[in-house]
């Protein structure tokens, strides 16, 4: 697959033109702002939320930093983004941070010393929130669920797979480089820049119309299905794992996660694949508040 670099980052002689983004114009406003959540309204109120943590294991590891910011933003344009709110807090752990874990995100032991995250500042933005985004939203969402209860009753979309980037001639999906093809490089794996990129990147100006932002807010209010590969016979557990199905130790079985228009594909797959002939797997439908919840 090519890299697509917008037309805009393009210059006639072939070569390319990146600027430095450092959060210009996402800065929150001085002004008190009224929120109003009516679900009529033409506005929205969406977290965007980036965390940084020890490691990958959310049973074992813990946050080390949170960055969120609220904005207001119109369902059907984008012009009139507002930052109507924002927080960023390191939290000292209780636990060594490795230097493996140093050299993805830079953070250091020192760095997070004495600092603890007021998780009641975090509740009343995810409070104020329609829709909680994140890139890659079941890793964060399984961080901040264990924390607090009011997450749980919450949307949340991912910006990994709430948007089709491989229908805008994406790739990859990985957040550096969504946005080295749209134009702009950042200090990455530092939350609050990491949420300010995703913000921009979102609602990049190259867009005259369907902005991924609003094809993120349009998925998030769909349904998924979770497929269960029960009974598959152990020795087909490579090629699930090539077809991205994740295991589950406690329930002892593969599974995968579904758009809903996919599922008769992935019954057929299964069907063909590791059944001999006669589906014996489970589909169970996942509502827009269940969605990226640790399974």
């Amino acid at each position: 697959r090519h890299m697509s670099f917008i037309k805009e980052v393009l210059n006639s002689d072939n070569t390319i033109q990146i600027k430095k983004f450092n959060g210009e114009g996402l800065e929150l406003g001085s002004d008190q702002h009224e929120i109003n959540l009516d679900r009529n309204s033409d506005f929205i109120y969406i977290c965007i939320i980036d965390l940084e943590t020890t490691g990958l294991d959310r049973d074992e590891d813990e946050i080390i930093e949170i960055a969120m910011k609220l904005i207001q933003v119109s369902k059907t344009k984008i012009e009139q983004l507002k930052v109507v709110d924002a927080y960023e807090s390191f939290q000292d752990p209780g636990i060594v941070i490795t230097e493996e874990s140093t050299r993805i995100h830079g953070i250091t032991n020192d760095m997070v010393q004495g600092h603890q995250i007021d998780w009641m500042r975090v509740e009343a933005i995810l409070n104020n929130s329609q829709l909680i985004v994140a890139h890659n939203a079941r890793f964060d969402r399984s961080f901040i669920d264990k924390k607090l209860e009011l997450s749980k009753d919450k949307i949340w979309a991912c910006s990994v797979n709430d948007i089709d980037w491989e229908k805008r001639n994406f790739s990859s999906k990985k957040q550096e480089m969504l946005c080295i093809w749209h134009g702009f490089y950042y200090d990455s794996h530092r939350a609050m820049i990491d949420v300010d990129a995703l913000i921009f990147l979102l609602t990049h100006p190259s867009y005259e119309s369907h902005h991924p932002i609003l094809e993120l807010i349009h998925n998030a209010k769909k349904p998924m299905c979770l497929i269960e590969a029960t009974h598959a016979k152990y020795e087909f557990k490579n090629i699930l794992k090539k077809r991205r199905y994740r295991w589950n130790a406690d329930n002892k079985v593969w599974y995968t996660f579904v758009k809903n228009d996919e599922i008769d594909d992935e019954r057929l797959w299964l069907t063909d694949n590791v059944y001999n002939k006669y589906f014996q797997g489970k589909i169970i439908e996942i509502t827009p508040k269940n969605k990226y919840k640790e399974y």
